[in-house]
């Protein structure tokens, strides 16, 4: 995954190079396999190369265009075949994707960007217009992010050097606070005010100094995908999930795949030796690797992962993640994490990760991520009882009450229930309406970011497309907000690829009878139909995968102390954000056993510590209870931070 940045000075004064030789030190790490910029008066455009591909080593970014227009793209093209004839390029196999990205952008200008399917980011600067360009992929499997000020306009694919070259404090955002404790921020957002996102399926245009920001693509509520059997949907199924994990093992190296034991990650192992068995995908070797925590005895995902390894032939790398608990989630103690989401710089399991990634000599690191909420793995069949529910398909509907009902040891007339409260407000559903809000929030908190915290889940509409697609709408966009969340790290140098997030099989999903996916005492239904005889039978048919998080409870009892010191003296607290007290009575049903929801637990305390991490460096301005050892405040809005100098020379 190579890095873009760069720097226009809307006011005419030339960049300063030097700017660019502080953003070296910072992101070299990141693409260790040459840096080139392009300079021009008050313009400047960087890219720090990390290849995956053959093709895109024969790539040389800035890309400057026959009309003058500079182009950095960091990503892979998935439809590159099919664009190239499009195109007219009678030789799209020797092209790279920047070249057929470019080719698209000069015929199709803003249009190419719903054409291009895959994992990408995309900068265009048009200097007869004097206008920017930023833009993501459908999902935002890549970052791109931008900093506008009066005079000028700064981008990065990486955080670092917009905010530690910016040579001031920024307000803590506290939307993206408030998202960070009821789910994940919204994809704009960041950490920091006035540092932005580019959002997914979205560009971002700049011009005259002003932004503007235009969805480029949207899934189509009217298309339907509709087969009188099974096995034809079976069918359909196998080949988009082919063609997905065939388009992420375009490498030149060996690929590294994530093999957890469940479903979703077996089927893309599997199906990667299936294809290259086959010689329908590059006869590179496959690699995996597992994870395993001992101290967890509802997930001993081992003989799962043996299953596997004994069907290929070969054992992985198996990683301990025993030690993964919100105490010892550590941020780096020299380099600043700018997000909530650390690097894991202090992981002895991420430091496992890169010395497999550095001795196999993967690029490519395939991720399973999605696959549960994309292919029915979430147990929720409202949405489908909703539609037959708005169609007034009574005697399906019957039908299918009954055999839920059955499935759910429930009743019918509960189940009428849940539907009739699905379409209504969460002010309105009763008892227990609140109980996707953690109680220890400050009330003035959650009404001050209400949009924040209703984000999910939120009620189906009577009058929009069905309450099923409605339902795979909320799915992908929480999707987009956890992948927006993720932090790329140096320590750990490989593209991360999501074969559960290619858009054509993402589309074929959002297009099929939602009863295919999920059925009466038939979870991932059409998923273990499809793959029989390709997975495993014993990871096709294992139960759904129970997680008590039993490790996290005897952490807070044997730990009691440290958990409390984290809600005394609280940063959340000073800034009205939680309720301390509230809070420790939690961490104190917790550790006497009860049953409490630990998700926004665990996010109220990992925020708690990135504050206090971020803190010292002086990068967010105004935070409470802080004070330099050298008896001087934190720097205030407009003050200097730590130098980029010191900061690149911690990192080495």
């Amino acid at each position: 995954m190579s890095t873009q940045c760069g720097k226009w000075n809307f006011d005419g004064r030339p960049v300063d190079p030097e700017y660019f030789n502080r953003v070296v030190n910072l992101l070299s790490p990141y693409g260790p396999e040459g840096q080139n910029f392009y300079l021009t008066s008050n313009v400047g455009l960087g890219f720090l190369a990390f290849h995956a591909t053959k093709e895109s080593r024969r790539e040389i970014q800035p890309h400057l265009s026959h009309s003058g227009d500079l182009i950095t793209w960091d990503g892979i093209l998935d439809n590159r075949k099919e664009l190239g004839e499009e195109l007219e390029a009678s030789v799209a196999e020797q092209l790279t994707d920047l070249s057929i990205v470019a080719a698209a952008w000069a015929r199709w200008g803003t249009n190419c960007f719903a054409k291009l399917i895959g994992d990408w980011a995309l900068t265009i600067w048009r200097p007869l217009e004097q206008t920017l360009f930023l833009a993501k992929d459908f999902i935002g499997t890549r970052h791109l992010y931008y900093y506008l000020r009066p005079d000028c306009v700064n981008w990065s694919t990486v955080l670092d050097p917009l905010i530690v070259l910016a040579g001031c404090s920024f307000k803590l955002d506290e939307d993206y606070v408030a998202g960070w404790l009821s789910h994940f921020p919204a994809t704009h957002l960041t950490p920091f005010v006035g540092v932005s996102a580019v959002p997914p399926a979205s560009y971002v245009q700049i011009r005259n100094g002003r932004v503007q920001t235009t969805r480029y693509w949207d899934f189509r509520p009217g298309h339907t995908i509709s087969y009188q059997r099974d096995r034809d949907y079976e069918d359909h199924f196998r080949t988009v999930l082919d063609a997905s994990v065939q388009r992420r093992l375009r490498s030149d190296a060996p690929i590294l795949a994530e093999l957890s034991g469940g479903m979703d990650s077996s089927a893309i192992v599997c199906t990667a030796d299936r294809l290259v068995a086959r010689g329908c995908a590059p006869a590179i070797r496959i690699d995996t690797v597992s994870y395993y925590q001992d101290g967890e005895p509802a997930w001993d995902e081992r003989p799962y992962i043996a299953a596997v390894e004994q069907m290929r032939a070969r054992v992985g790398c198996h990683i301990d993640v025993s030690t993964h608990t919100v105490l010892n989630y550590r941020f780096g103690t020299d380099c600043p994490e700018l997000t909530p989401v650390c690097r894991g710089t202090g992981s002895e399991s991420v430091k496992h990760l890169a010395g497999c990634i550095a001795s196999n000599g993967n690029r490519v690191l395939l991720s399973g991520f999605a696959g549960d909420e994309i292919l029915g793995g979430a147990p929720s069949f409202i949405p489908q009882l909703a539609d037959l529910f708005v169609e007034a398909k009574l005697v399906a509907l019957t039908r299918q009450l009954s055999a839920w009902a059955l499935s759910n040891k429930t009743t019918v007339v509960a189940l009428l229930a849940e539907i009739v409260r699905a379409f209504m407000p969460m002010r309105w559903r009763g008892a227990g309406s609140g109980a996707h809000l953690a109680g220890w929030l400050h009330a003035s908190f959650v009404a001050a970011h209400r949009t924040a915290f209703s984000r999910y889940p939120r009620p189906f509409s009577l009058f929009r497309s069905k309450p099923s697609f409605q339902d795979k709408l909320q799915t992908i966009e929480a999707l987009r907000c956890q992948l927006a969340s993720f932090s790329a790290t140096d320590l750990v140098l490989c593209e991360k690829r999501y074969p559960y997030l290619d858009r054509d099989l993402v589309e074929f999903v959002f297009a099929i009878p939602a009863i295919q996916l999920q059925r009466p005492g038939q979870r991932r239904s059409l998923m273990r139909r499809a793959l029989s005889g390709i997975v495993p039978d014993e990871v096709l048919n294992r139960k759904r995968k129970a997680f008590v998080a039993r490790q996290a409870l005897v952490d807070i009892r044997s730990h009691w102390s440290a958990y409390r010191e984290l809600t005394e003296n609280s940063i959340l607290v000073d800034l009205h954000v939680i309720d301390g007290i509230g809070l420790l009575d939690s961490l104190a049903q917790a550790k006497a056993g009860n049953i409490i929801p630990l998700p926004p637990l665990a996010h109220a305390l990992v925020l708690e510590k990135w504050l206090r991490h971020i803190r010292p460096f002086g990068f967010v301005a105004s935070l409470p209870g802080y004070i330099r050892s050298n008896g001087k405040c934190n720097p205030a809005v407009g003050e200097p931070s730590i130098s980029a100098e010191s900061l690149a020379n911690e990192r080495r």
